[in-house]
């Protein structure tokens, strides 16, 4: 998929935000703060895109790596979740990845 969505617009602005954000600033202030219960890049899209569609991200998104087959919206969202991830910091963390792994049938 090319940087620019079908009706012209560039993304990928908005692609390498999403990015620097799961892949980079979220698993930093995870090793910087305490009691954040992932840690790691892939547990970070896995949190914040199921948060995004309310479900199994895998379950609305065709193609892989996930970001790069999201709308212009939804990466927008994606970032909005992303950042109020490190703006809210443990709580919402803890709630969003609780959420994430029932929605996965991997947690009461």
């Amino acid at each position: 998929m090319g940087q620019e969505t079908l009706d012209g617009t560039d993304i990928s602005a908005l692609r390498r935000r999403y990015r620097r954000l799961v892949t980079e600033a979220l698993p930093a202030a995870a090793r910087k703060r305490e009691g954040w219960p992932i840690r790691e890049d892939h547990c970070f899209a896995r949190v914040v895109l199921d948060a995004l569609f309310e479900d199994k991200w895998y379950d609305h998104v065709d193609g892989r790596p996930a970001y790069e087959h999201l709308s212009a919206s939804e990466l927008r969202e994606a970032i909005d979740i992303a950042e109020r991830l490190l703006a809210e910091g443990r709580p919402l963390v803890v709630e969003l990845d609780r959420r994430s792994l029932a929605w996965r049938d991997e947690r009461d």
